[in-house]
C-alpha cells in the first residue's frame, strides 16, 4: 500500500515537490459563499437552536481563503499535473471538481480556456438536507454537484459492463472522523476513484483539507498527492485521517 504524500503548500508551488503527473485529480473547491457560509446550516445559532441565539460561525466565512480562491490558476494547475491524452482509447486523464450549482457555468467556461473542452455533470443525493434553517421552503436542497472535465477524450471508465447514472447516492462514512466542514466521504471518494483510475495510477486533490481523497486513493492501491494550505487541517489530516492507513497496514 502506497503512503500518501500531503504538502502543507499551496498547489501553485508544486514545482518545487517534483511530483508525478495524475490520471485524475480531485478538488473540492471554495464555494464562495462569503459570510454565509453557514447559513444553511444550524451551526449558525448556539448548540443549533435559534432560541439561543447566533453563535461565533453567525455571517462568517468557511476560511478566509475563500474569497480569493483563483479558478484560472487552479485550471491552469490541472492542465499542467493531468497526464497527456494517449493514442490509445479509454486511457484519457479527467478531474472531479466539486462545486456548487451556481459555480457550473463559469467552471465549464473557465476550464474550455485551458483545453478542458467537455464536461459530465454529477448530482449527488443525500437522504438529509443542510438546509434547516430554510424549513419554512416547500422545496429545501439535499444535493451535492460536481463536474468530470476532459480534455478531447473519454476519459478512463471502469464501469465493469455496468450503466453508471450521473445522480449518485451519497455514500456516508461510518468510523471515519470529521475535520473539515466540508469534508466529502471516503466511501463516495472511493467509488469515483475506482471509476476512472486503475491501480497504482496517480490522484492528485489540490485543495486536500482533511486528507479524506488521499485516504480513498490509498485505500485502492492508488498513489495519493496532496496540498493543504491550512496548517491546522494539514496536521490533522496526518495526526487522525491517515491513522486509518496504519491500521490497514498494520492488520
Amino acid at each position: 500500500m502506497f503512503k500518501p504524500q500531503l504538502y502543507n503548500d499551496h498547489f501553485q508551488n508544486f514545482k518545487r515537490y517534483n511530483i508525478p503527473k495524475a490520471q485524475l485529480v480531485i478538488a473540492d473547491i471554495p464555494y464562495n459563499l462569503g459570510n454565509n457560509a453557514y447559513a444553511s446550516s444550524p451551526e449558525w445559532y448556539i448548540n443549533g437552536d435559534h432560541k439561543n441565539g447566533e453563535s461565533k460561525k453567525a455571517n462568517k466565512a468557511f476560511f478566509d481563503t475563500d474569497n480569493d480562491f483563483r479558478v484560472s490558476e487552479f485550471m491552469h494547475f490541472c492542465s499542467k499535473m493531468l497526464i497527456k491524452e494517449p493514442k490509445e482509447c479509454g486511457k484519457s486523464p479527467c478531474m472531479i471538481v466539486f462545486c456548487s450549482f451556481e459555480q457550473q457555468a463559469m467552471l465549464i467556461d473557465v476550464a474550455k480556456k485551458h483545453g478542458f473542452n467537455h464536461y459530465i455533470n454529477l448530482v449527488f443525493r443525500k437522504q438529509n438536507s443542510s438546509q434547516v434553517l430554510k424549513a419554512n421552503m416547500k422545496i429545501v436542497g439535499n444535493c451535492e454537484y460536481a463536474l468530470i472535465l476532459y480534455r478531447e477524450k473519454l476519459p478512463k471508465f471502469n464501469n465493469d459492463g455496468k450503466m453508471i447514472y450521473n445522480c449518485m447516492d451519497w455514500i456516508k462514512d461510518d468510523d471515519i472522523p470529521k475535520i473539515h466542514p466540508t469534508q466529502k466521504p471516503v466511501k463516495l471518494l472511493e467509488r469515483l476513484i475506482s471509476i476512472f483510475t486503475d491501480t497504482e495510477d496517480v490522484v492528485i486533490d489540490p485543495c486536500a483539507g482533511s486528507g479524506s481523497t488521499l485516504l480513498a486513493a490509498v485505500n485502492l492501491n492508488r498513489k495519493a498527492y496532496g496540498f493543504e494550505i491550512k496548517k491546522e487541517f494539514f496536521k490533522s489530516a496526518n495526526e487522525i485521517m491517515f491513522k486509518h492507513i496504519e491500521r490497514s497496514l498494520f492488520a
